[in-house]
C-alpha cells in the first residue's frame, strides 16, 4: 500500500503552554481538574501569569495535531501523516511549524493575521485543566480547504481524523471531508472531545454522526452526550450501543504505578494516535486498541504530549 499522506487530520493547532500550577491558581480562574474549556475574557491574563510565575514548556498541540503527531511517531514512515489548520504569522506560529516538522508530520497551515492559538495546560497532581484561546485557529474557512493544493491532500488521504473541537470553527469543512470519505468508501473518524461540545454544538455534531466510522470519547463526554439526547442512562456500554448498534467489547488498559504518573495531558489524544497508527496499516481492532493503550501509557509518564525518539511497541 502507498502510505504517503494516508492519514489526514484537520483541526485547531494550538501552542500548548504547559506548567505545574497550584490550587490557588485554579481557583483564581475558576478552573476544574480534568476539564477542557474555551477561554473567556477573565482567562486571558492567565497565559502571561503562567509564563511569569511558573516553569513553562511549549509544545505543538491542539487535540487533532497531538493525535497526528503520535500516529506519525508510532508509524515511523516518513510522510505518512498530514495536518491541516490555521496559525498566525508570529513567533508562536514559527515555533509551531518547527515543532510539527520535527515530528515528521506534513503540516499545511493557513497563516492568518490573528495571533497563533494557545492552550494553557494547567497541571496539578495527576490531573490537568485545559483553557484554549483559539485566536488564529478559529479562522479556518472552507474556502481554504477547497484550494487545489489543499484539496489534493484530502484526495490523497484514505483515513481522516477530526477532533470535535473543530465543530466550533468550520463545520462546513468537516462535512466536506465527511462527504468525500463516504462517497469514496474511505474511513472518517471524530472525537467527542469535551462535554461542552456535546452540549452546545449538539446540532452540528448530530449532523456529522451518520458519516463517522470510528468515534472516540471518554466516560464524561459519553455521559454528557447521553444526557443531551435524553437517553436516560449513565452506563457507558449502553451509551456506546445507542451511538452504534452492535456489541460491546472491553479491553484492559496498561496499569501505571502512581509514582510513575507525571500528568494526564494528551493521554486521550495519544490513545487515538496509537490506534490510528495501526488502523492505517490494516491491523485488527485488538491491535489498534493495544497500540492506543501503549501510546497513552508512554505519554502519561512524561510532561505534556511528548514521547521518546522511537516507540517500543510490539
Amino acid at each position: 500500500m502507498e502510505y504517503h499522506g494516508i492519514l489526514l487530520g484537520m483541526g485547531n493547532p494550538l501552542l500548548d503552554i504547559s506548567a505545574v500550577v497550584d490550587q490557588a491558581f485554579l481557583d483564581k480562574y475558576g478552573l476544574k481538574s480534568n476539564d477542557a474549556i474555551m477561554a473567556e475574557d477573565k482567562h486571558l491574563p492567565m497565559y502571561d501569569e503562567m509564563a511569569s510565575n511558573y516553569k513553562v514548556d511549549y509544545i505543538a498541540g491542539g487535540a487533532t495535531q497531538n493525535s497526528i503527531r503520535v500516529a506519525q511517531w508510532m508509524l515511523q514512515i516518513p510522510g505518512a501523516t498530514t495536518f491541516i489548520g490555521s496559525i498566525g504569522k508570529d513567533k508562536f506560529g514559527e515555533e509551531m511549524k518547527k515543532k510539527a516538522l520535527q515530528s515528521g508530520v506534513n503540516v499545511c497551515y493557513y497563516e492568518d493575521e490573528s495571533p497563533t492559538g494557545t492552550c494553557a495546560v494547567c497541571v496539578m497532581g495527576h490531573g490537568r485543566s485545559l483553557v484554549a484561546n483559539l485566536s488564529a485557529a478559529n479562522c479556518y474557512k472552507i474556502d481554504q480547504l477547497r484550494k487545489a493544493e489543499n484539496w489534493a491532500l484530502v484526495e490523497r488521504g484514505k483515513f481522516y481524523y477530526i477532533a470535535g473541537f473543530f465543530l466550533t470553527v468550520s463545520p462546513e469543512s468537516i462535512m466536506l471531508v465527511a462527504d468525500h470519505a463516504a462517497s469514496r468508501k474511505k474511513v472518517f473518524m471524530m472525537n467527542l472531545s469535551a462535554p461542552f461540545i456535546c452540549e452546545f454544538f449538539k446540532d452540528v455534531q448530530a449532523k456529522v454522526f451518520p458519516y463517522i466510522d470510528y468515534l472516540f470519547g471518554n466516560e464524561t463526554e459519553a455521559r454528557t452526550l447521553s444526557k443531551v439526547h435524553r437517553w436516560e442512562t449513565e452506563n457507558v456500554e449502553e451509551i456506546a450501543l445507542k451511538i452504534y448498534d452492535g456489541k460491546v467489547k472491553l479491553f484492559p488498559v496498561i496499569r501505571v504505578p502512581k509514582e510513575k504518573l507525571i500528568d494526564t495531558n494528551g493521554a486521550g489524544d495519544a490513545f487515538v494516535g496509537g490506534f490510528l497508527s495501526q488502523l492505517v496499516l490494516g491491523r485488527p481492532i485488538e491491535d489498534c486498541v493495544k497500540a492506543g493503550c501503549y501510546a497513552a501509557n508512554v505519554i502519561i509518564q512524561r510532561s505534556g504530549c511528548t514521547y521518546p525518539v522511537k516507540p517500543d511497541f510490539k
